[in-house]
C-alpha cells in the first residue's frame, strides 16, 4: 500500500494557495468556495465496501459531507479545513486506503474481471509504477500528466483524454500494445506497436523525454516519428475499430452467472450519508467492493443477479443514476455556486430545472454543458449546448465551449422559460425517430439562440 503522508496545518495554508491546473490531494488540496477539495485516487483495484464506509464517514466527519467522482472517476471530498485535512488523512490511512501519488497511471474499471478485455492491463501498470519509484531521479511532469493503458474491455477508456496511451491489440501472435500520444483513443497521434517487456522500458523514455522538456510539456507536444525511434516501436498505421460507448448504470454481464452493478451519481455528486445508508443495505445484500468509473460513476461488486435488482431499486430510491435513458446522463456540470467562489451559477439546481423544463433536450443525442463560468471545468471540449453563468445573468453558447462567445443571454428570471423554450422547439420539430441533436443541428444556432431569447 503506498502510504498516506499526514501533512501539518502550515503546509495545507501553503498548499492551498496553488494554482488551478494542478491536481487537489491530501497533501496539496485547493481551496474553493465551500472550503478546501480533496481529490483521492485510489490504488485499491476494488474498494472494499468497509473502506467505503470509513471514506464517507470520514468525509462527513471533517469535510461538508459531499463526495464527488469525477469525470475520470476519481473521489473528491468537499468542505474541509486547514485543521480538518490532516484528521482526515489519518482516517485514510486507519481504513488502509491505498492512494495513488505521482503520475496517473489509468486503467479501466474492470480490469481483470471482465471477460471481454483483451489483455489484463494492471500488471503494466504496476510495473510502470515501480519502475517509477527506483528512478534515480525525480521526474519533473506536468501536474495532470496521464497515462491510459487500456485492455480493450467494454468499459474501455477510448473516450478519456491521455497523454501516453496504451491499447491491446490481438494479433495471430499474442497480444501486443499500440501506444499513441494525445487525445483520445481515436484522435491521438500513432506510434506504433510494443510487445512484452519493451513496454514499461518504453513508458519510462518517454516520461524522460517529457520530464527534459519541462512541466508543461504534454504528450500532443511529442512527435509520434521521434518517439518510435526512441522506443524502438513496430510500425503500425491501422487505428483500432472503434467501439461505441458502453453506458455504466444498469446490470452487466459477467459471464458464469456473474453480474456487476452499475450507477451514476446525479450530477457527479452524493451526500455521505446516502452514500452510507445505500452501502449498509449492498452489504446486507452481499456486495463486496466498489471500483470507481469515469462518468462520475461506479459499480458494485459481489452481488448476486437477483440482489443486483433488488439494489437497482433501492439506488433508484436514493436518486443515483440506474439506467442509460436517465435525462440526468445528458447534463454535464461543475462544482456551481455553492462550490466554487467563481461561479455565477448554481449549477445544480439549474440541472435538475433542466430536467424538469426540457426532457425532449436529454434523450442521450447531445451534450448540455451547465458551467458556472467561462473557465469550463466540468467540461473543457465544446457540448451542443452550453449555459454559461456570468454577474449578468446567463448566456448560450451553441455548439461551442463555455469560453466561448455567447450567442444569446437572459437573467434569473428567465433562465428557466428559456430552457422550456429549447425543450418545447425540439419536442414540436423533431421528426419521427429523429434525435434532438439531429434536430437542433437541422434548425441551425441562429434559430436556436432566436428561441432561448424571445420572451
Amino acid at each position: 500500500m503506498i502510504s498516506c503522508a499526514v501533512p501539518s496545518t502550515g503546509e495545507i495554508g501553503a498548499a492551498a494557495s496553488m494554482r488551478r491546473g494542478a491536481c487537489p490531494s491530501l497533501a496539496a488540496p485547493m481551496q474553493t468556495g465551500d472550503g478546501l477539495l480533496v481529490r483521492l485516487r485510489p490504488d485499491d483495484d476494488s474498494l472494499t465496501i468497509p473502506k467505503v464506509l470509513a471514506l464517507a464517514a470520514a468525509a462527513e466527519t471533517f469535510g461538508n459531507g459531499i463526495i464527488e467522482i469525477t469525470a475520470r472517476g476519481n473521489l473528491q471530498l468537499r468542505g474541509l479545513s486547514d485543521a480538518t485535512v490532516p484528521a482526515l488523512a489519518q482516517a485514510v490511512g486507519d481504513a488502509e486506503i491505498a492512494i495513488a501519488e505521482g503520475l496517473a497511471i489509468e486503467v479501466p474499471p474492470l480490469a481483470g474481471i471482465d471477460p471481454a478485455e483483451i489483455a489484463d492491463p494492471r500488471p503494466i501498470a504496476a510495473a510502470l509504477r515501480m519502475a517509477l519509484q527506483k528512478q534515480r531521479r525525480s521526474l519533473k511532469l506536468a501536474p495532470k500528466l496521464s497515462v491510459v493503458i487500456d485492455g480493450g474491455d467494454r468499459f474501455g477508456l477510448n473516450a478519456v483524454v491521455a497523454d501516453i496511451r496504451l491499447q491491446a491489440l490481438s494479433t495471430p501472435d499474442g497480444v501486443v500494445w499500440l501506444l499513441s500520444l494525445g487525445g483520445t483513443a481515436a484522435s491521438g497521434g500513432i506510434v506504433g506497436v510494443l510487445k512484452g517487456d519493451a513496454v514499461v522500458p518504453a513508458l519510462i523514455a518517454i516520461l524522460e523525454k517529457l520530464s527534459g522538456l519541462g512541466t508543461s510539456a504534454r504528450g500532443r507536444d511529442l512527435d509520434p516519428a521521434e518517439v518510435r525511434a526512441l522506443c524502438r516501436c513496430e510500425v503500425h498505421s491501422e487505428r483500432p475499430a472503434a467501439q461505441g460507448p458502453v453506458a455504466i448504470p444498469g446490470i452487466h454481464e459477467l459471464g458464469h452467472s456473474e453480474v456487476v452493478l452499475g450507477l451514476g451519481l446525479a450530477f457527479a455528486q452524493v451526500e455521505a450519508s446516502v452514500l452510507i445508508s445505500f452501502l449498509h443495505q449492498v452489504k446486507a445484500l452481499g456486495a463486496t467492493a466498489i471500483r470507481l468509473a469515469p462518468g462520475h460513476a461506479f459499480f458494485v461488486l459481489g452481488l448476486a443477479r437477483e440482489a443486483a435488482a433488488a439494489a437497482l431499486g433501492l439506488a433508484a430510491a436514493l436518486g443515483f443514476r440506474i439506467a442509460a435513458a436517465d435525462p440526468r446522463n445528458a447534463i454535464a456540470t461543475c462544482a456551481g455556486s455553492k462550490g466554487c467562489a467563481s461561479a455565477w451559477m448554481e449549477t445544480k439546481a439549474m440541472a435538475q430545472g433542466l430536467v424538469e423544463a426540457a426532457p425532449a433536450l436529454l434523450d442521450g443525442s447531445l451534450t448540455v454543458h451547465l458551467s458556472g463560468c467561462a473557465k469550463g471545468c466540468a467540461r473543457p471540449k465544446p457540448s451542443e449546448l452550453t449555459l454559461v453563468g456570468a454577474p449578468s445573468g446567463y448566456g448560450l453558447v451553441v455548439n461551442g465551449a463555455a469560453n466561448g462567445l455567447p450567442s444569446a443571454y437572459t437573467d434569473e428570471n428567465g433562465v428557466k422559460s428559456a430552457l422550456a423554450r429549447l425543450g418545447r422547439l425540439v419536442r414540436q420539430n423533431k421528426d419521427a425517430g429523429e434525435s434532438a441533436q439531429s434536430c437542433l443541428t437541422r434548425l441551425g444556432a441562429a434559430h436556436i439562440s432566436a428561441v432561448f431569447e424571445q420572451g
